[in-house]
């Protein structure tokens, strides 16, 4: 008796027939089979990607792999377009191809990695039975190439159903998008479908992430001998220390939300009271209102004062905004585990803690664009020399990716607005 996985394949490969090749006599493989013979291909373009340095802000490194990136997409037959990232070192790479159906599809990752010059000597390419290992191999090297032979599996299928699917590669998410976050937002608002090809550390998809803000606070004291007339000073070093344990719990664990301080600057001469003391924390959430609260709560704290005549100033810089959990994403996701299923695997929608381009994306009181994020390829050991894929993830997740825009091209999601 066929078992319930391979009854749900077969009837998923049935609307795959006009998609085999054009010999009539051909016996059709499944695409989870098409995935599995491209892996070889997707580790040779793996291995050119990650023997490139390319870390945000490396101009030579930066722009080999944007020469590669332009040639690789032109010969799938996009129409591409290079802009200027700034103020950010490199560009932003697009490419779009057009089909002859209605869906719109924005497929996106960066290029940038967190490592420095000269790390791809000290840590080259290499993989072993299960994993393949090198500085941005999983973040997000692995989505770049899941990106590019996606379209490729769908190319060599003549599968053109698809109204446009645009591909965006940016080269500064490492340090926040500064050059390409209004390139994302005004990218989205004109498709159906945002993918996003960060790594999962385990075969999932991410339907809500995390934002990032800086919180900054600073104090205004007076400088005074610390030997002859400290009383005569007003130590900002220590109201900032007063201040810090006032505003310890600004985060709210029922939502979410931390706040972290994690950089404290004060004082120049240890004989002299300090004048000036400052602090800088990291704050994530995933609910918009945070962000008013926070502020708010945090400006009512610092009224209060240890010493006298000292100035106390508490700020929030928006940073990289939350893809907020919504209906739209979730329904992606159900997608998705119905696909997967198919081919006798789980897939679990989460929630990532992590902040990633996909908050850009992401269009507040809308379900359009619907976003998935983690559309990459299974890793971890992110920004550490441990980093790492999971080879055994290479094929199902490309068959994911393209069984996705062939299933949504076919029949689109209906979210209610």
């Amino acid at each position: 008796m066929i078992g319930q996985p391979l009854k749900l394949a077969a009837a998923f490969m049935l609307s795959f027939t006009p998609l085999m090749a054009p010999a009539a006599d051909q016996i059709p493989n499944t695409l989870l089979d098409r995935a599995e013979a491209h892996q070889p291909d997707y580790l040779r373009t793996l291995e050119q990607l990650v023997s490139i340095d390319s870390g945000t802000g490396q101009e030579e490194g930066i722009a080999k792999v944007q020469t590669i990136l332009v040639d690789r997409l032109e010969a799938l037959g996009a129409d591409v377009s290079v802009t200027s990232a700034s103020p950010s070192v490199g560009s932003n790479i697009i490419g779009t191809i057009k089909g002859t159906g209605k869906a719109k599809f924005l497929l996106m990752v960066h290029y940038d990695t967190v490592f420095g010059p000269g790390t791809v000597i000290e840590r080259p390419f290499r993989k072993d039975e299960a994993r393949a290992y090198g500085p941005g191999v999983a973040d997000a090297k692995g989505g770049i190439a899941m990106i590019l032979h996606s379209l490729k599996l769908l190319k060599e299928q003549s599968f053109e159903q698809f109204g446009t699917i645009t591909v965006l590669f940016n080269p500064d998410e490492e340090t926040g998008s500064a050059g390409s976050k209004a390139v994302i937002a005004d990218l989205a608002r004109q498709h159906d479908y945002v993918f996003s090809y960060e790594p999962p550390e385990k075969e999932a998809v991410t339907v809500a992430t995390n934002g990032i803000n800086a919180v900054h606070l600073s104090v205004k004291g007076k400088a005074s001998h610390a030997g002859s007339a400290p009383e005569a000073g007003r130590n900002a070093v220590m109201e900032l220390a007063y201040q810090l344990v006032r505003l310890k719990d600004l985060g709210s664990p029922e939502k979410g939300t931390t706040v972290n301080w994690t950089i404290v600057r004060g004082g120049d001469k240890r004989n002299i009271i300090p004048a000036s003391a400052v602090a800088e924390g990291d704050m994530r959430y995933s609910d918009l209102s945070e962000y008013d609260r926070v502020l708010s709560e945090g400006t009512k704290l610092i009224q209060k004062k240890l010493i006298p005549d000292t100035e106390v100033m508490f700020r929030i810089d928006k940073g990289r905004p939350p893809l907020v959990s919504n209906p739209g994403s979730k329904q992606l996701a159900e997608r998705a585990q119905s696909l997967y299923s198919a081919i006798g695997r789980n897939l679990e929608p989460v929630a990532m803690r992590f902040g990633t381009d996909a908050g850009y994306a992401y269009i507040p009181g809308t379900n359009k664009p619907a976003i998935l994020e983690t559309m990459g390829v299974v890793g971890a050991g992110l920004h550490s020399p441990e980093e790492y894929i999971d080879l055994s993830s290479i094929a199902p997740r490309l068959y994911l990716s393209v069984s996705m825009i062939i299933s949504l091209s076919k029949k689109e999601l209906t979210v209610a607005e």
